[in-house]
């Protein structure tokens, strides 16, 4: 059957490299980029070629607006089975009540939520965007800001964690009536439990997006938000290697606050944001379900927590200051201040040698977003291809050795011109650095022993 599946792709290719050969490179181009390189951003990983296949499948060609039985198109019978498929498979695996599938992404599926549980004006609350939240719980220049109030609670500044007793009294004090849980660059465990003791305070409804640590809460290795959240949205891209999707679910506890919920995300699913599914991407969702239910996903999972530990250990004894002090999920997040490299800088350098992550800002960051001072990566693309402990070690030298080359390279925060000259001048710098380049040829021998899937 693999060899059939793998026929079946390379097919699909000849006939791309026919029609677009233009295309057919460039894509060539990134299958090699991905092959050779160590992906650690956190939001990225290596789905299986049973998802890509469903996603490259006929059911591109299908227009399907409408929920299952309640089309507004003919011809839907083997959709709806598809749908529904997944959306069994979902609630299953979480055990919730409710899911819809339809979302296109996880910015959508979020607006959605707001949509169905918010006026105009009303208030919701999630972590900053400065401090490791997304720029969907609330940033001003988001739909959420735009439409809604928003208010912000922030980290411990000695801990860099959640402080559950000044997120009570803030939420007190701004009484939103949507407090957001879960986020896009915290390294720690999230106490769903005293997030759902908080939003009871002031009787808001409790939203949990996982799209960071679905996999780690299907593996056990993370806890679960499904009996003390109301609503939970996640991506499927991430760790739980799907393709880029999203789910809404509703709980048991969100029924009880509002039986209506389904109903209303539905009705802000479409018309309120979109038309027609993706049929080919639920399909594929579906197949993540199902390898996500299986016992190899869950010792998967573990293995990602294992390896950000390990490389957050070594990371520690380069004197790399981690925020928070480490992690107990799947992401890194580095604050290179004390290296004095600023993380755009440090990013740039790391992909040159091989090694790509993003930059991202850090508490109490000084630094203006696309100047962060930080770096975030992550272990799930790294685990996908076999990787283990004992790469992890080589790993963090790697690292250490690429900011070695460009410690020092600041840049200011307030002089555009200077800090613009700056730049062009250490991309030119980073662009001829050997040893740079010899990382990144070791590199890439190192990756041909851990094939991507």
């Amino acid at each position: 059957m693999q060899n059939s599946s793998l026929a079946c792709i390379v097919s699909v290719m000849n006939y791309l490299k026919k029609t677009d050969p233009q295309i057919y490179t460039l894509i060539k181009q990134e299958e090699k980029r991905q092959r050779d390189a160590l992906e650690m951003i956190p939001s990225e990983n290596y789905t299986s070629r049973a998802v890509m296949e469903a996603l490259g499948s006929v059911l591109t060609n299908k227009y399907s607006e409408g929920f299952p039985g309640r089309r507004y198109y003919q011809g839907n019978a083997v959709i709806d089975s598809v749908e529904m498929l997944c959306q069994e498979r979902a609630k299953k695996l979480f055990g919730v009540p409710y899911v819809n599938v339809q979302a296109l992404s996880g910015s959508p599926a979020n607006s959605a939520v707001y949509l169905a549980v918010l006026e105009n004006g009303e208030k919701l609350m999630g972590l900053s965007l400065a401090y490791g939240g997304h720029i969907t719980h609330g940033h001003k220049l988001g739909l959420s800001g735009r439409l809604f109030t928003f208010a912000h609670y922030t980290l411990d500044e000695k801990t860099e964690m959640l402080d559950y007793d000044e997120i009570e009294r803030q939420v007190r004090k701004e009484k939103p009536k949507l407090l957001i849980c879960g986020f896009t660059a915290y390294p720690r465990k999230i106490d769903f439990k005293h997030f759902a003791q908080i939003a009871e305070t002031v009787d808001a409804y409790l939203m949990a997006d996982i799209s960071h640590i679905t996999g780690l809460i299907i593996a056990g290795v993370h806890p679960s938000p499904v009996e003390y959240a109301h609503i939970i949205t996640t991506t499927t891209h991430k760790t739980l290697r799907g393709p880029r999707g999203a789910l809404i679910m509703v709980t048991e506890k969100g029924l009880k606050k509002n039986p209506d919920l389904p109903k209303r995300i539905e009705t802000a699913i479409i018309p309120g944001l979109q038309g027609g599914p993706h049929d080919n991407q639920t399909a594929a969702i579906a197949v993540a379900l199902k390898e996500a239910s299986t016992a190899a996903f869950k010792k998967y999972g573990e293995q990602i927590v294992k390896n950000a530990k390990a490389l957050a250990m070594e990371l520690l004894n380069y004197d790399f200051d981690l925020v928070s002090g480490g992690t107990d999920n799947h992401l890194i997040l580095i604050d290179l201040r004390n290296k004095k490299v600023n993380g755009r800088v440090a990013a740039i350098a790391l992909e040159a040698a091989g090694i790509v992550l993003n930059y991202n800002g850090v508490p109490e960051d000084t630094m203006p977003p696309l100047y962060a001072s930080g770096i975030r990566l992550g272990t799930p693309a790294i685990t996908t291809r076999g990787m283990k402990e004992g790469e992890m070690k080589m790993i963090a030298k790697w690292i250490n050795t690429a900011i070695e080359e460009v410690k020092g390279w600041d840049l200011p925060r307030d002089d555009k011109e200077k800090r613009g000259a700056l730049m062009k001048e250490y991309r030119a710098r980073i662009a001829a650095n050997k040893e740079l380049d010899a990382i990144a040829s070791e590199i890439k021998l190192f990756c041909a022993k851990f094939p991507v899937p």
